[in-house]
């Protein structure tokens, strides 16, 4: 399945505010990226012709199963890269930060390395 970086970020997004807030309205993912409400709204109009979303007349989104799948994998990238930068000593803002800028492009092999790691050395630890 290929798909581009953006939806990553706003199928991440989506999720992210999901378990914040329980329901998640395009305003919300405006506030949350920092994006114009034009640019979000053609966003979400795409990922719902994509199937990866659907709205309510009430206008709250519901990632679907695909959606849910991709923000997932992405999500879980993030957190796993966010805990190792803090661990090695980097601020958590700058790692979060970080993190979203390599979650989409790291490796299959390298994350899976990765993700071993971080279970293996630092599940355990505050970090």
């Amino acid at each position: 399945m290929v798909i581009h970086e953006s939806a990553e970020d706003y199928l991440e997004s989506i999720l992210m505010l999901k378990e914040r807030r329980g329901m998640v309205r395009s305003i919300d993912v405006v506030n949350e990226l920092g994006y114009s409400k034009p640019s979000v709204s053609i966003a979400m109009k795409k990922l719902r012709e994509n199937g990866y979303i659907t709205m309510a007349p009430d206008g709250y989104i519901t990632l679907t199963d695909n959606g849910m799948e991709i923000a997932s994998r992405v999500y879980s990238r993030h957190k796993t890269i966010t805990k190792l930068f803090t661990w090695l000593g980097v601020s958590p803002e700058t790692a979060a930060e970080d993190a979203c800028k390599v979650e989409h492009d790291l490796s299959d092999e390298t994350f899976s390395k990765l993700r071993q790691f971080v279970k293996e050395h630092l599940d355990d630890r505050s970090v």
